[in-house]
């Protein structure tokens, strides 16, 4: 069980002095500063007080008596000049609010009254509580509800002084309240109308009369239903149809009914013994049972809390949980019934409690007092529940929650609950992240003008280093473990009394848990200035942690961090990586690019032990791992592939290319550089034995670039060749020995290789696509060598076609080259050189005659038979060429006979057209004094005319408007040729 805490404290007390036993009690808030306390006594009279809350005053004003029967109720109407209901011997008897004149009985049908219940709206009802709608305002109401509401019109008017017609008019008015009361076997729902003015229109109205309801000694009216306590149970009663149901029945042995509306919720509290049931207006129970100590007399709402009272005793519950937070005790045991009222009309902060003479008036304390006692006993959890509930009743600001989640924090922290004090610097929206500052560094430093100066409860030392924060709180355990051993009651953490942590544990912890808050700090938006505090201490709690990965992250990401406050700290604690990726984010390229070439010196050279644990590398979107050294060299080349110094990159260029050339060939070729490097320069800068590099390097000018200097692409095609040469010669070498097998496709065993082609193919397709070179200074380089296809396309170049024909036939051999180079040329005479060249090769070298066969049977066509059979050498064996020569005279013949034919005809085409054309000028047309020139529809007579060839006529006018080709049809005959039946040949 929790312990007691004070939510309320005694503010005075009033005696009536033994006169009379108080039944009955209600207050009022009249003022600021005056509440009236109203007493309702056995003796049938009702008693006045006024409390001054300012002094704690209590006077007794005045009093009335109403009978000679117990006052079991009382109801306050109105404020100021408002009236008294009170129930009394089973009379309503209304009184004016000061006790200044006599109570009036309301007769009629009012009498025999067991207890009433004044009705009450809910929170989602669109009027007021306490007041009834009128018809005119029920349009947002059910069906039902309109109905019971033009019930309420046609009630019986029921008062033994004259009144006012309720419904003359649709609005509501003051001093009109409904009630419910509960006479023997039925229930009535009245409304009362108190005229404040002169109290003597003062009248009430039947509006419903519910039957089969008997017993009944506690109500509760709430919106359109009315809960009713018997002995034997509860009951929900609809004051819309009549209806009742019974929510659950009363045991055997069981104490009276008693009832609580509770006004913050909208909800019913039910009492069986010291049970209590909180049900929502439809009669539904919500949430579990609250069980109380003892069975109350009376229950109060106060806040969220429950308040009963019993047996000389109050007690204040939580009404989630129902755990008692505080006990007072007011009387002696056995000091009979005692009554409980709530300020709900007024702030709600004061309640009054009463024993048979005596009034006791007690106040809640604020809630800061309260929170504020909590923390000075260090019972945080309960100070934080207490903030939390706040919280969610809404009774607390949002700027008091993150004052109070930080102020619970800096208690936290200085009692060494680090993650605890953490948790609740997170929940505060208002606490800023350079609070903390003071905790990492000493004062003063860059950023102590950046610390806020918030005024807190001064319940917590001034921020202090961690360290000492650390030592001052375990010398306050120790000294507290020490007074509690001699018997003094001190606060203290039970689990570090009886296992008391050590100072590297609780200092890690503190360290871990600030770092978890700068973390989440850094997403803010805040000043510069506190963003260079929080990156730069975040970086100073990895290094004091050694989480070198973290650190690295942070160095390496956009960040804040002040280079000038960490350099000589990573310096001598040597976390020279992260120390060079600072630099890098902060544009100080040469420092950074220096720290990574003593990282790869001390690994080549053995002063530094590369681990076996590579490093992850990200290159591109592949994750990769590589060794100290490498990792090293690809640091350096990101770098030097962003827009820096030229002359930084090509000073840095010699050692990354000795580790990886891939990483040289990503400086050379980054696209971010925004200024070029200079070719001649970048050439001299590498090593001419790093041949590979320089290739790629021009590759990447040529290719990507568009550089068009003819001395470039000579260069590189030299390069190539070179390259080629030497290749040729290790393939032959190991072609000698035997071991080729394997390592002749591969010139650089044991390297790195920039490309994936082999260099002879790179060479080839570099002479074959580029135009810029000079062929005769490359020539000159392979004039020796076997590179017989990168000589054909040499000579190609220069134009020595009979060269090239001799290599491709000859040297290699490849008759579809030479046939298609033929081709490319374009002249008969070159296939009859290829054809002597493939019957005469010379050198010794014995004729090619399949070649030769396969030449007349792909192209015999444009080769002369007659020169063929000259060329054909005597040794050529005539089965291998007396088809194809067959095939040849046979196509020559077709070829003469099929041109015969065609000139044949041809001829006789244009005999007949000749012959039509005479025919169609010798043509005679008959002309009469009727016709009519197609065009102006003139009469021809004997004038001149034109005759077109689609038979139309014209006069010489509009001949001469026409012209000779068009004709009045608008057919022009150059561009539509007519050709007329008889004109084709028949022949």
């Amino acid at each position: 069980m929790a312990k007691s805490r004070s939510v309320v404290e005694l503010t005075t007390r009033y005696d009536l002095g033994g006169v009379d036993k108080i039944r009955s009690l209600c207050l009022s808030p009249h003022s600021d500063s005056q509440t009236l306390v109203y007493l309702g006594t056995f003796s049938g009279s009702i008693l006045l007080l006024s409390l001054d809350t300012s002094t704690n005053i209590v006077a007794r004003l005045g009093t009335v008596s109403l009978s000679a029967s117990p006052v079991e109720s009382i109801f306050v109407l109105g404020q100021e000049r408002g009236k008294v209901l009170a129930l009394c011997n089973g009379y309503l008897f209304l009184v004016d609010s000061l006790l200044s004149q006599s109570a009036k009985r309301l007769g009629g049908v009012l009498k025999g009254i067991n207890v009433v219940a004044r009705r009450v709206r809910g929170r989602e009802s669109s009027s007021s509580t306490d007041l009834l709608l009128l018809p005119s305002e029920v349009s947002g109401e059910s069906s039902s509800s309109k109905k019971f509401l033009q019930m309420i019109g046609g009630g019986s008017r029921v008062s033994d002084v004259k009144g006012k017609d309720l419904r003359r008019e649709g609005v509501l008015h003051q001093g009109r309240y409904v009630f419910a009361v509960a006479i023997g076997e039925r229930m009535l729902l009245i409304e009362l109308q108190c005229d404040e003015e002169d109290g003597k229109g003062d009248s009430f109205v039947v509006l419903k009369e519910i039957v089969g309801i008997g017993g009944v000694k506690t109500l509760v009216w709430l919106d359109d239903y009315v809960v009713a306590g018997t002995d034997k149970g509860y009951s929900l009663i609809s004051c819309v149809t009549g209806q009742s149901g019974v929510i659950f029945t009363l045991p055997d042995v069981s104490g009276p009914p008693l009832l609580k509306l509770l006004c913050k919720e909208w909800k019913v509290l039910l009492l069986v013994d010291n049970v209590g049931v909180v049900v929502d207006t439809n009669g539904q129970p919500v949430g579990g049972s609250l069980v109380f100590r003892r069975r109350p007399d009376s229950v109060g709402e106060l806040s969220f809390y429950l308040v009963t009272v019993g047996d000389g005793k109050m007690e204040l519950h939580q009404k989630k949980s129902g755990a008692c937070v505080q006990s007072v005790s007011f009387g002696p045991e056995g000091c009979g019934p005692s009554v409980l009222a709530v300020d709900e009309a007024g702030d709600g902060n004061l309640l009054a409690v009463t024993t048979m003479s005596k009034v006791i008036f007690y106040r809640r304390v604020p809630y800061e007092e309260q929170i504020k006692d909590l923390l000075r006993k260090k019972r945080y959890r309960e100070a934080i529940s207490l903030v939390e509930e706040l919280d969610s009743e809404g009774e607390i600001s949002k700027e008091m929650l993150s004052f109070l989640h930080a102020q619970i924090g800096y208690l936290l922290l200085f009692d060494l609950r680090f993650e605890e004090a953490v948790n609740q610097f997170l929940k505060s929206e208002s606490m800023e992240p350079s609070e903390v500052f003071p905790f990492i560094m000493r004062d003063p430093n860059r950023w102590s003008l950046q610390v806020p100066r918030n005024r807190y409860w001064g319940l917590h030392p001034p921020p202090a280093p961690l360290e000492d924060v650390v030592d001052n709180g375990l010398a306050a355990i120790q000294r507290a473990i020490f007074l509690r051993k001699a018997g003094m009651d001190t606060p203290v953490d039970e689990e570090f009394s009886s296992n008391p942590p050590s100072r590297a544990d609780l200092l890690e912890s503190a360290i871990k848990n600030m770092t978890r808050y700068l973390e989440v700090s850094r997403e803010k938006d805040l000043s510069h200035p506190v963003r260079e505090g929080i990156d730069t201490l975040l970086m100073l709690l990895y290094r004091a942690l050694n989480r070198v990965e973290d650190m690295e992250n942070l160095a390496s990401s956009v960040n804040n961090c002040v280079v000038e406050e960490l350099e000589s700290l990573l310096n001598e604690s040597e976390h020279l990586r992260t120390l060079a990726f600072l630099y890098a984010s902060k544009g100080m390229s040469a420092k950074a690019l220096a720290i990574w070439r003593l990282f790869a010196k001390n690994y080549s050279s053995g002063l530094w032990q590369d681990s076996d644990d590579l490093v992850p590398y990200l290159h591109g979107n592949e994750l990769i791992r590589l060794s100290g050294k490498e990792a090293a060299a690809a640091e350096a080349a990101r770098i030097l592939e962003e827009p820096c110094d030229p002359e930084l990159a090509l000073q840095h260029l010699s050692w990354i290319s000795d580790i990886n050339p891939l990483f040289a060939i990503q400086v050379l070729t980054s696209d971010k550089r925004t200024e070029e490097l200079l070719p001649e320069k970048v050439i001299q800068a590498i090593d001419p034995q790093k041949v590979e590099i320089i290739q790629r390097y021009l590759q990447w000018l040529i290719e990507d670039r568009d550089y068009n200097d003819p001395q470039l692409h000579t260069s590189y095609a030299l390069s190539l060749a070179k390259s080629a040469l030497e290749c040729v010669e290790v393939q032959n070498g190991n072609q000698e020995t035997d071991t080729g097998s394997r390592e002749a496709h591969d010139c650089n065993v044991g390297s790195i290789s920039l490309f994936e082609i082999d260099v002879r193919e790179r060479l080839q397709t570099f002479l074959q696509s580029s135009d810029l070179y000079d062929p005769e200074e490359i020539l000159n380089l392979i004039e020796g060598s076997e590179l017989w296809l990168e000589k054909a396309i040499l000579y190609r170049r220069i134009g020595q076609e009979t060269v090239v024909l001799q290599i491709l036939a000859l040297k290699l051999e490849d008759c579809a080259a030479a046939e298609q180079y033929c081709v490319e040329i374009g002249r008969p005479d070159a296939f009859m050189q290829l054809l002597d060249m493939y019957l005469d090769p010379q050198n010794g070298k014995e004729p090619m005659f399949k070649a030769a066969v396969r030449l007349l049977h792909n192209h015999g066509e444009s080769l002369d038979p007659l020169q063929v059979l000259e060329k054909l050498s005597p040794d050529m064996p005539l089965k291998l060429a007396s088809d194809t020569i067959l095939r040849m005279l046979r196509a020559r013949v077709h070829h003469h006979r099929q041109g015969q034919i065609v000139h044949n005809v041809s001829r006789a085409l244009d005999v007949d057209s000749r012959l039509a054309r005479l025919e169609e000028r010798s043509r005679h047309v008959q002309i009469n004094d009727e016709s009519l020139c197609d065009s102006c529809f003139a009469r021809l007579g004997t004038k001149l005319f034109a005759m077109y060839p689609d038979d139309t006529i014209v006069c010489y006018k509009c001949y001469r408007r026409l012209g000779e080709s068009k004709s009045v049809t608008g057919r022009d005959f150059k561009r539509d040729v007519l050709i007329k039946p008889g004109w084709l040949v028949n022949r």
